[in-house]
């Protein structure tokens, strides 16, 4: 599978999120073209902040092969990464983030505050950005464009 094929499985999830009232983000973690593990936004089900997707899919996966390092492993997400992400990805050792649409206010890969570029942290992470961006984008957009209208109602 390439990068758009794996994108395409996170924003299943996403969407996922979106039908339970989440934010609707999705990840999923491949090592060797293999599904590690996929996860979606859940921090307003489980009442815990950092129910992040990204920080559920790496959860998942670090449980799964029994080791809180996962390197030559490939996130894929749908829209860039939080600082709290980011600091996951890196402490994990993620090889690479592939995510969607950028997130101009709050995201830390390339958006604002370029958390992988650093170079006190004792790991890079590769960045690619923009697979599937338009249609990342667009389910984030309507989904706070219909929590607006509620709002209005």
């Amino acid at each position: 599978m390439n990068d758009a094929d794996w994108m395409r499985l996170a924003l299943e999830q996403a969407k996922i999120a979106q039908a339970r009232g989440e934010v609707p983000v999705g990840a999923v973690l491949v090592a060797d073209d293999e599904l590690l593990a996929a996860a979606y936004n859940m921090p307003i089900m489980s009442s815990d902040p950092t129910a992040h997707a990204e920080v559920a899919v790496l959860r998942s996966a670090a449980a799964k092969v029994r080791n809180y390092r996962l390197p030559e492993t490939t996130l894929y997400v749908t829209i860039e990464p939080c600082t709290l992400c980011m600091g996951a990805l890196i402490h994990a050792r993620v090889r690479r983030l592939v995510f969607g649409a950028r997130e101009p206010r709050a995201g830390a890969a390339v958006s604002q505050l370029r958390l992988a570029e650093h170079d006190f942290y004792n790991h890079r992470l590769e960045v690619v950005e923009g697979v599937l961006a338009e249609e990342c984008g667009r389910l984030m957009s309507e989904f706070f464009r219909s929590r607006r209208k509620g709002c209005l109602a």
